[in-house]
């Protein structure tokens, strides 16, 4: 495996970089959402809005950024992709939509409050689900005839796509239930540690399921995982997702507040990295590299000069909010 330096590989990581930004930033808002039915009431779902009321739109940024500089960088594979994953996307958009305007609209109206409250957790849903979808059909292959994509239009939906979507909609909900536990206080902290429980088990289940499919999915992830000495490589991914899963289990016990939400963003990172392990240096796994796909070194080179400048600001002012909004929020007043 070539790990090699050049400007098509610190493009590549900029976008993993920005991908995983908003997996783990816009995460824990869709998994907040996904727990909306098991808090019935007004009051506790105001609270659980108000965690996230002055930072979830800013999250979004990262996923613009993420697929602009795939557009600009790998313009090959982006034309390769986005073909075979349309469906997901297109519903996976229609769902932040929908999670976007109930956000706003559910505080304007009394009567109709039940209808927002369920678009909000359905948008978050959906578009949780499709996220997954889309990366278990990436992840499984894609077939590629010449320089396009070969493919059917029902190509994305298999058992494989659908475990890793019901995986990520699981993620997503222990990341919303360790936020609550962070940022809440009384009955509300109290069932979010219950749900912390349930999730961090089968958020748990779910990544052993789909790292168990993932290897016979393709030969050159099987070799990757298993054959020597690869495998010195990547045995301390698995490991390290023991480790972490040991830590979070004790911060529950302890019942502590900042702990599983931080622990629970190792295990997102953690599972980053075993996929970054499977599909490097490919960006089209198995028949496409990052280097077949990359845009000409002077539109590398202007895109990569953009994004230094970019990157730093939007990590300063979502540093500067989450910063601004930190601690508990008061159920009566907001955050104190």
């Amino acid at each position: 495996m070539d790990v090699s330096v050049d400007l098509a590989t610190l493009l590549a990581f900029v976008i993993a970089f920005a991908v995983f930004a908003y997996v783990v930033l816009d995460g824990f808002d869709l998994g907040l959402a996904l727990l909306f039915p098991f808090f019935p009431e007004k009051h506790d779902r105001d609270v659980m809005m108000n965690t996230v009321a002055p930072v979830w739109d800013g999250n979004e940024t990262w996923l613009v950024l993420g697929g602009g500089a795939l557009f600009a960088g790998f313009p090959l594979a982006y034309a390769i992709l986005m073909p075979a994953i349309y469906m997901p996307l297109i519903l996976m958009l229609l769902g932040l939509v929908f999670r976007g305007v109930a956000f706003e609209f559910r505080w304007r109206t009394e009567r109709s409050r039940f209808l927002w409250d369920f678009a909000f957790f359905g948008g978050s849903l959906i578009a949780a689900f499709c996220q997954g979808i889309a990366l278990g059909a990436i992840l499984q292959g894609v077939v590629v005839e010449g320089r396009a994509y070969g493919g059917g239009w029902w190509d994305w939906l298999t058992p494989f796509s659908v475990l890793t979507g019901i995986a990520v909609v699981i993620g997503y909900g222990l990341l919303g239930a360790t936020w609550i536990v962070m940022k809440t206080t009384g009955e509300l902290r109290e069932r979010a540690f219950i749900f912390s429980w349930m999730l961090t088990i089968a958020t748990l289940a779910a990544i052993v399921a789909v790292s168990l499919a993932t290897p016979f999915l393709e030969a050159e992830y099987f070799q990757r995982w298993f054959a020597w000495p690869g495998i010195l490589v990547t045995a301390p991914v698995p490991l390290a997702v023991a480790g972490t899963a040991f830590l979070l289990f004790r911060a529950l016990t302890n019942r502590r507040d900042y702990q599983p939400f931080l622990l629970t963003l190792m295990l997102f990172g953690l599972c980053f990295a075993g996929l970054g392990v499977s599909i490097f240096p490919y960006v089209v796994p198995g028949r496409v590299t990052i280097w077949d796909a990359a845009a000409p070194e002077s539109s590398q080179t202007f895109l990569l000069v953009g994004i230094a400048i970019l990157i730093p600001i939007t990590l300063a002012y979502t540093a500067y909010a989450y910063w601004v909004f930190r601690g508990k929020v008061d159920p009566d007043s907001g955050y104190h």
